[in-house]
């Protein structure tokens, strides 16, 4: 089979499949679900897989929502991601309803040619993208320890750009927690050890700090906790935090500075303090080049025009942990028509509409046929098979940090 016969094919099933794909974004986008509780999203991916002839397993590599379907024997193993978790108060401002689409989508497409190309497809439900981490975990687990290649698709508001354009930021999230002493604010003031204080002593030296950190690098800093009442000098506070850069280097080197500011807080007020890593640290995404270069040529295809990426964007992503640990791609697919930002209800609107819809399909499409492109090509074949063979399991610990003074 030529690669021009298998995309033919392949976008042939994805054609077919319009309706059944549609209604499964749709009734997503209807009906969302949060981080770790998308028991109806996971049975809907499920159960459209395993009615198309895949070998479907939910509640995998530890994960209740998570689920994985398999289709053929190949060898040359490509995991296609598809998340489905909402944002608490937003429903699907993330488009996350797309991106199931999508990647299901892709799935179908590439099991009509698995045979024919030695492809074993791999769908897997991957939970608790917005906050959790469900990637790192299945990564831990050994979810990708068998795979060539992975790829996702994210939906954008605006126009579409290259795969190698978009970049997302690594995240290291953790919480800290100060002791103090309580006491009478007004009767024995002297006896407390004030924990909100160490708080706002925190607070600015954390502002203080942006000064002098790169344009790329954010620090976020919330205050949970720190007192119930204005006549008691709290004895604890609490405060959730989080450090972000291009980087990994960058980003632990910024968050030992920022750790140095709540050090501060404690070591002014005279409380003690504990940090604690509140989920796993995402890692920033790297772009696998030849497989970016596939992903324009294909979306291209769909009768999609590149334009150039305009600023620098942000955000940060699971699957950056994924692309650090076997070739990946992680591109956009634009929303035509929408201008409101991810994370807003006006995104979330957009996630549902007839464009939504399109750009669902188009990524269903041009995923598929990137694949197609890189089994096709044997030195993108060797390359990629080559590298499998001389890769380690994943078994990286998750580290929980702590501190004291």
């Amino acid at each position: 089979m030529t690669p021009e016969e298998a995309r033919e094919k392949a976008g042939t099933r994805v054609d077919g499949a319009r309706d059944t794909l549609l209604e499964l974004g749709r009734a997503l986008h209807a009906d969302p679900e949060t981080a770790f509780e998308e028991y109806r999203a996971a049975e809907r991916v499920g159960a459209l897989l395993g009615g198309a002839g895949f070998t479907v397993k939910t509640g995998v590599y530890g994960l209740d929502t998570a689920v994985e379907a398999t289709f053929g024997s190949g060898d040359l193993r490509v995991v296609v991601c598809a998340e489905y978790d909402a944002l608490p108060g937003l429903g699907h401002a993330c488009g996350h309803n797309i991106i199931s689409a999508a990647g299901v989508g892709a799935a179908l497409g590439l099991a009509e040619v698995a045979d024919e190309l030695g492809l074993t497809v791999v769908l897997l439900g991957t939970p608790a993208e917005e906050h959790g981490g469900g990637k790192v975990l299945m990564l831990e687990a050994g979810a990708w320890d068998e795979a060539t290649l992975s790829l996702m698709v994210h939906p954008m508001p605006g126009h579409d750009i290259s795969g190698r354009a978009f970049t997302a930021q690594a995240v290291d999230r953790f919480r800290v927690t100060y002791s103090g002493a309580a006491a009478h604010a007004a009767a024995a003031p002297s006896q407390g050890v004030n924990a909100a204080d160490a708080a706002t002593v925190a607070q600015v030296g954390i502002g203080l700090l942006r000064q002098q950190l790169p344009d790329d690098v954010r620090l976020s800093a919330n205050v949970v906790r720190a007192g119930e009442a204005t006549n008691i000098i709290p004895a604890e506070s609490v405060m959730e935090a989080e450090v972000r850069g291009y980087d990994l280097d960058t980003l632990e080197n910024v968050k030992k500075r920022m750790l140095a500011c709540f050090e501060a807080g404690a070591i002014a007020s005279g409380c003690d303090w504990v940090h604690e890593e509140t989920e796993p640290r995402y890692e920033n995404v790297v772009q696998e080049p030849a497989l970016a270069e596939l992903w324009d040529e294909n979306l291209r295809r769909t009768g999609r025009t590149i334009r150039p990426r305009e600023g620098s964007g942000g955000g940060s992503t699971d699957m950056g942990n994924v692309s650090h640990y076997l070739p990946s791609i992680h591109p956009t697919i634009a929303v035509l028509g929408a201008s409101a930002a991810p994370h807003t209800t006006g995104f979330a609107e957009a996630a549902g509409t007839a464009e939504g819809d399109e750009a669902a399909l188009d990524a269903a499409r041009a995923l598929a046929w990137t694949v197609i492109g890189a089994a096709s090509d044997p030195g993108t074949r060797e390359d990629l098979l080559e590298r499998q063979d001389h890769r380690s399991p994943y078994r990286k610990e998750r580290h929980r940090s702590e501190g004291q003074c």
